[in-house]
């Protein structure tokens, strides 16, 4: 693969104090501007212009360091740094791959004390507060042809690209054949409204009091996304004030609550009896659940009747989750353009996107279908063109620094709403007011 021209704006200067990443949000509104100040003064006087990566250059070597390999893809990764350091030999990357759980409190603390890799992993929550603490590299040059364009601009900010899309999930409407079999139900398509997808819950709940006809979590990723399917959201366009309380994500709100507190189609925490939504599923007494690309290797494993997929039903409009983990560059770093070179190549070369889909991992965030077009050979579940289609229509969280705060206030109050301690009207309303009192907006 020929060598990609790398230029990079730095934001060289670290804030000073710790990142809080998920915690300590008000913290975090007080610091922001101040900390953005030196940053913005870095990125208009430092830059790095690199015209090519030439074979014979001096070797180099820089730290790596991130989480979605833990759990069994560590043999995949290293295969990806093997086909990469044959492409690039002056370059060796020692890799750390670090369990989710332990990862974000260790990278605060080294990013804060100066001893952050060269560069590493981030989240899509927790990417935002990273790159306006100005620690993050800005990427001016190099080559995103290839990326899908939704992933990519997940992690820009006003027109600064700061990571690129390691990976690429979404999400999808499994359902349990045997069940709509059943019922005497069609199976879903992709044409499919919540309307079409009520109806089929009440039928499935019908053939017995342990049978549920969906599962649809009560939380912000949920709830964003829902509410973009109806017309809604939870920010206005340009992120200056929360819209939580529209009509629109009203009626998205009573949608996703009314199915446990009305039709019961979809059960209580009482009635879940301490299980999960993928047991509950697993367990073939789960009409249909809207859940990530990611189960496909669990139900395969755990489910013994048959079960597909397709995009997830709408309100007014079609809508569907978004998740990718960005790849960063150290903007402290010595050695960026290797560190560039390296994250660029493992989240788009054909090499690493084949490797990726071979090992049953998440997607690569690419847009070249002839090389996405593997991942339709693999079965269950047969109808993987859906996990595509579903590409069509996919939304992004709405970014801000103060992201995990936002959607615990929202996730807590819609989880009141659907214990019966709230009407809807009053959950969105008061997540409206915290978030309003909380959180400033930039």
């Amino acid at each position: 693969m020929k060598k990609k021209m790398l230029s990079f704006l730095l934001t060289g200067a670290m804030f000073a104090c710790m990142l809080t990443g998920c915690g300590k949000a008000e913290e975090q509104a007080e610091q922001g501007t101040a900390a953005q100040e030196p940053a913005q003064e870095a990125q208009e006087s430092d830059s790095v212009d690199i015209s090519a990566e030439e074979e014979g250059e001096e070797e180099v070597t820089i730290t790596y360091a991130n989480f979605n390999a833990s759990g069994g893809n560590e043999e995949t990764l290293q295969k990806m740094y093997e086909a990469f350091h044959e492409e690039y030999p002056q370059i060796t990357v020692d890799i750390e791959t670090i369990g989710y759980d332990d990862y974000f409190t260790q990278m605060q603390t080294r990013v804060a004390g100066g001893t952050a890799p060269d560069c590493y992993e981030l989240n899509i929550e927790n990417f935002a507060a990273y790159a306006n603490k100005g620690v993050l590299a800005e990427l001016t040059g190099i080559d995103v042809s290839g990326y899908n364009e939704t992933a990519l601009s997940a992690f820009g900010i006003d027109g600064k690209q700061y990571g690129v899309p390691g990976n690429f999930s979404n999400v999808v409407l499994i359902y349990n054949k045997d069940l709509f079999d059943q019922a005497e139900i069609e199976y879903p398509t992709n044409d499919w409204t919540w309307d079409d997808a009520m109806e089929a819950c009440e039928k499935i709940s019908a053939l017995g009091d342990d049978i549920y006809g969906i599962y649809q979590p009560i939380t912000f990723n949920e709830f964003f996304k829902v509410a973009a399917q109806y017309g809604g959201g939870v920010l206005n366009e340009d992120k200056t004030a929360f819209t939580i309380n529209s009509e629109e994500n009203l009626a998205a709100a009573e949608m996703m609550i009314e199915k446990i507190t009305e039709t019961n189609v979809q059960p209580t925490d009482a009635q879940m009896g301490g299980m999960g939504d993928w047991d509950l599923f697993e367990s073939g007494r789960l009409g249909m659940i809207p859940t990530g690309i990611w189960a496909f290797g669990a139900f395969t494993d755990a489910c013994d009747f048959n079960w597909d997929i397709c995009v997830e039903p709408g309100g007014t409009r079609k809508a569907t989750h978004f998740f990718s983990n960005a790849l960063v560059v150290n903007a402290e770093s010595g050695k960026k353009e290797a560190a560039a070179t390296w994250i660029n190549w493992l989240a788009s070369s054909d090499a690493a996107a084949k490797m990726r889909i071979e090992a049953g991992w998440d997607l690569p965030a690419i847009s070249d279908e002839a090389v996405l077009a593997g991942y339709l050979e693999i079965t269950p579940p047969e109808n993987r063109q859906a996990v595509f289609d579903s590409l069509n229509d996919l939304v992004v969280a709405p970014i801000i620094e103060d992201y995990s705060l936002m959607a615990d206030i929202i996730t807590d109050k819609l989880s009141r709403a659907a214990s019966g301690e709230l009407t809807v009207k009053e959950a969105l309303d008061q997540a409206q007011e915290e978030c309003g009192a909380q959180i400033t907006m930039q």
